[in-house]
């Protein structure tokens, strides 16, 4: 079995560096205080930037985690770009989660929609509706249609995404990130079935959110 490593995601490397200049520069000035304060600020960007790799599963189908938190809302909801009605199984980031995400499946990227919106708490089911957000299609291998949407958060400020339409992604594959505290929901087909209940803890590209029925 492949073993699991930390690397740090790109995004974060100005962040930290800026601190840890600023932690430098205070502490040659003899502010002892700001330069603590400053070197909190930049272990603290080292562990939300984190980007452990992830052992995908590779049994047939599986769909993995979009993100790392907390399974809290499995429901029928209209899927963002038709409309139909779909299982739709969302996961909360905290500040404290790996904010990188992954694509549920293998398949081919066939939209993507960002929509500007409001900061309201992820964790509320009206953020599916009135927050920023970037929604995603995807069409996998046997032709069923995907959609998973990164949400912002309360203090999230920045969905970033780092696929293209037409990009062919495999499962587990980054596909771009969210800053400090926020949630993806993941819309399933209709032949697929969630495999988590409310409240479990998982882990973007590895734990199995839903599996093809029967």
């Amino acid at each position: 079995m492949k073993e699991s490593s930390i690397s740090i995601a790109k995004e974060g490397y100005p962040i930290i560096g800026l601190c840890a200049l600023s932690s430098i520069i205070t502490a040659l000035n003899s502010c002892e205080l700001g330069a603590f304060v400053f070197l909190v600020l930049a272990w603290f960007s080292v562990f939300f930037f984190r980007d452990p790799e992830r052992v995908v599963p590779t049994g047939e189908g599986l769909a993995v985690s979009p993100a790392d938190g907390k399974i809290i809302r499995i429901q029928e909801k209209a899927d963002p770009f038709t409309g139909e009605m779909r299982t739709c199984i969302s996961v909360f980031m905290n500040v404290f989660s790996v904010h990188v995400n992954r694509a549920p499946v293998k398949g081919i990227i066939s939209k993507i929609e960002y929509i500007p919106g409001k900061f309201i708490n992820a964790a509320y089911d009206k953020a599916s509706t009135d927050n920023e957000r970037c929604a995603y299609s995807l069409t996998d291998e046997d032709g069923s249609e995907w959609a998973f949407v990164q949400i912002s958060g309360l203090i999230a400020r920045r969905i970033v995404c780092r696929t293209d339409e037409g990009d062919t992604l495999a499962r587990g594959e980054r596909v771009g990130l969210i800053r400090f505290g926020s949630r993806v929901d993941l819309y399933l087909p209709a032949d697929y079935s969630s495999a988590v209940r409310i409240g479990e803890k998982v882990f973007a590209g590895q734990s199995v959110l839903a599996k093809k029925n029967s």
